[in-house]
């Protein structure tokens, strides 16, 4: 199942450049896009230096959590796997889970404890950022549904301990 998801992703590409060029801008490229316009909209929208740090710590934590995945899950990428499989980018390492499907899931999921209006644009950024790098040839669809789910259960987890650990009421919205 896994592998005919990733092809029906994956045959979009090596079609059109116009098409190659959008889905490297999104895999590549556009999540340093998400990563300014999140420090933009906690520090100058929300004007929030803790929820900052509560969504930048988190994703930073699921950073660190899924590189120590990757060294103990040993999951080839889809271009390794495949001989017919051409990456549009290089990538190395190995694939799961997704690093940027993880760590972009928990900020968006992050953003969407804190605020539910901005959290479904980030979440929205996050999907289209892992189906990018599915169609790209770098990832099987299991490797980014993995760091989909580690994403937000890091976020709920750092958030849940925020609340109770640190006993404040940040993460309801209340000041």
């Amino acid at each position: 199942m896994n592998d005919i998801i990733f092809y029906f992703f994956y045959n979009f590409s090596h079609k059109f450049i116009f098409l190659d060029n959008i889905i490297i801008f999104f895999a590549v490229y556009f999540p340093f896009i998400v990563v300014i316009l999140a420090g933009l909209y906690l520090l100058f929208y929300r004007k929030s230096w803790r929820e900052f740090f509560i969504v930048f710590m988190s994703s930073g934590i699921a950073y660190l959590f899924s590189k120590i995945l990757k060294i103990l899950i040993h999951e080839n990428r889809p271009f390794v796997e495949f001989s017919n499989v051409q990456a549009l980018f290089s990538e190395t390492g190995f694939a799961f889970p997704s690093t940027h499907a993880i760590f972009f899931m928990t900020l968006a999921f992050s953003i969407f404890i804190l605020h539910k209006k901005a959290g479904y644009v980030f979440i929205l950024f996050a999907l289209l950022i892992g189906l990018a790098r599915i169609m790209a040839g770098v990832h099987f669809p299991f490797d980014i549904l993995g760091g989909f789910v580690l994403g937000a259960g890091i976020s709920y987890m750092f958030a849940y301990l925020v609340k109770n650990v640190y006993n404040t009421d940040t993460l309801c919205g209340k000041r």
